[in-house]
């Protein structure tokens, strides 16, 4: 399997995190990357590669053009308002407030921002740049002829929403390369995210829509981020009613569960007979990372993979979560290894 790869992901290099009250160190970090990068040399996957340049057209096709262009600015605006720091949501415009866009950019940050967990530093926007990049270079890759693509985003971008940013995503680099496969032709497309947090920001693209069929399996937001979205009775909008499923899961849940949610969610994929399927890949469901509360295995992930290419569809593989555990590899490559040996068998 082809991995799509840019070294530009270490610009996304932010030195603070809000966790737990204090300033720390951010969860996501470059080592995730690198970490999963050489775990996919020594596995001898396939061949590694660059991706192609692409222009915003696909980001704008997904995301609202004022919100890019906020990301674009943040930082220099931050900057030139003095301050020294990274730029940190303070304020939003909480419940019975008017929204509209402030001028000052603590305001704007306010705004645009979902949560205050995720900083924007000096490189966030050339790092999300390459990262739609590397998304697309996979989604392009798949029209012409490959049957699974792996594409090493980083920063992730499942959190992202129409014009709102956090959970370290900024833009949706999944939503990008489905919207990509349908202006390319593509009449169906499917979202499969395995990610341990609900793909709030990709739910939230194509809520309305019937074109696009999401599914994710995720802790219950009762007690896992993003809180404000992923419950089950979320089923889509308008024309997208009954093109969204969410399968939310109490902590402790072992393999045994999240596969009968997989298993259904693996059925309604067929059903929805996509041309091609976009698997948002977070690993975060092991039972040692930091900041889930899922009990998965990593050999649980090799059986991920084989589950998914048993349905035959063209997948790009799109980087998510997995967070400062030395298995964050293994588990990449297992997902990868058992999509590859059942596409194969079959």
């Amino acid at each position: 399997m082809k991995t799509i790869y840019s070294e530009q992901h270490r610009l996304r290099d932010a030195r603070t995190e809000l966790h737990g009250g204090e300033l720390v160190r951010p969860f996501e970090k470059p080592s995730r990357a690198e970490v999963v990068l050489s775990a996919i040399r020594e596995s001898g996957l396939g061949e590694i590669s660059a991706p192609e340049l692409f222009s915003l057209d696909p980001v704008l096709a997904v995301h609202d053009a004022d919100y890019v262009a906020f990301l674009e600015m943040a930082w220099q605006e931050w900057r030139d308002a003095g301050y020294a720091g990274e730029v940190i949501a303070n304020v939003w415009p909480a419940r019975r407030m008017q929204s509209r866009v402030p001028r000052f950019i603590d305001g704007k940050v306010g705004y645009y921002a979902m949560a205050a967990e995720t900083s924007i530093s000096e490189g966030t926007w050339p790092a999300a740049l390459a990262s739609k990049d590397v998304a697309l270079t996979a989604a392009k890759a798949l029209l012409r002829g490959e049957c699974g693509v792996f594409s090493l985003c980083r920063p992730p971008g499942h959190h992202a929403a129409l014009d709102m940013y956090g959970g370290y995503c900024f833009l949706n680099n999944a939503a990008i390369a489905t919207q990509y496969l349908r202006d390319q032709g593509a009449a169906r497309v499917a979202i499969l995210d395995i990610d341990f947090h609900h793909g709030n920001g990709t739910q939230d693209i194509f809520y309305e829509r019937d074109d696009v069929l999401f599914c994710s399996l995720h802790g219950n937001p009762e007690d896992a981020f993003p809180y404000f979205l992923g419950y089950a009775d979320e089923t889509g909008s308008g024309s997208g009613d009954g093109f969204n499923h969410n399968y939310p899961m109490p902590a402790g849940t072992l393999f045994a569960q999240w596969q009968e949610a997989l298993v259904d969610a693996l059925a309604r994929i067929v059903d929805f007979s996509p041309q091609y399927l976009v698997v948002s890949l977070g690993v975060d469901a092991f039972e040692n990372d930091p900041i889930s509360f899922f009990k998965l295995t990593s050999s649980d992930f090799l059986t991920t993979g084989q589950m998914i290419g048993a349905i035959d569809i063209p997948t790009v593989f799109v980087m998510e979560g997995g967070y400062d555990v030395d298995e964050v590899g293994v588990n990449v490559v297992n997902v990868l290894k058992g999509f590859e040996v059942k596409s194969e068998l079959g």
